[in-house]
């Protein structure tokens, strides 16, 4: 029986699978390695992807903002795509039409004029041409192959208040000045009562 348990105990150490350590014990941290890095790896791809798809997407979206003569320079680029020119309004080109009710101007930079058609008859109150004063314009809408300009929107910049003293010094008057209301009248009234009154 001593020769069956030193025989058994021989077989179980000259097995060669037995005296091979677990692979599972060794290779653990080697393992979390590359699973840390798979995982990494595909979380750049997909983060990567997402910013293409919406770099992409917004690539079609984006409304470019040109002077007229810079817009014009590159027509080809912007021709039937949405984009903005900025220019100032040319004295005596506004004009509206009552039938269809629009309003067609030209605004111009550096020296080149860009016709405009605005078909709505609504304009901010700061849109007017004002001899002896530049109206700064911003149009939104779209060029066309004409080199005209079908506007969706006009926005006019006022003078700034510094530009204003500096014109009024010359003796300009202000074209867009506040409107006189009732209600201010009223308190200019009051104030000169209570004016009135102090000792």
């Amino acid at each position: 029986m001593v020769d069956e348990t030193n025989a058994s105990a021989s077989r179980e150490s000259s097995d060669p699978v037995s005296s091979v350590p677990d692979p599972g014990h060794a290779d653990k941290p080697t393992q979390k390695r590359w699973v840390g890095v798979v995982i990494a790896t595909g979380l750049a791809m997909g983060a990567a992807g997402i910013a293409g798809l919406v770099l992409t997407g917004m690539q079609d979206k984006a409304i470019y903002s040109k002077p007229v003569d810079q817009l014009l320079a590159q027509r080809g680029k912007f021709v039937g795509r949405p984009v903005r020119a900025e220019g100032n309004l040319v004295h005596g080109s506004l004009v509206k039409r009552e039938q269809p009710c629009e309003y067609r101007f030209s605004i111009a930079s550096g020296g080149i004029e860009l016709p405009v058609r605005f078909a709505q008859c609504v304009v901010p109150d700061t849109f007017r041409d004002v001899p002896d004063i530049d109206v700064g314009v911003t149009v939104e809408g779209e060029l066309q192959a004409n080199d005209s300009f079908e506007a969706t929107s006009v926005l006019a910049k006022c003078p700034s208040k510094y530009e204003m003293k500096q014109k009024k010094q010359q003796g300009e008057q202000m074209p867009h000045g506040p409107l006189a209301t009732r209600e201010s009248g009223e308190r200019r009234s009051a104030a000169a009562a209570l004016g009135a009154r102090a000792p």
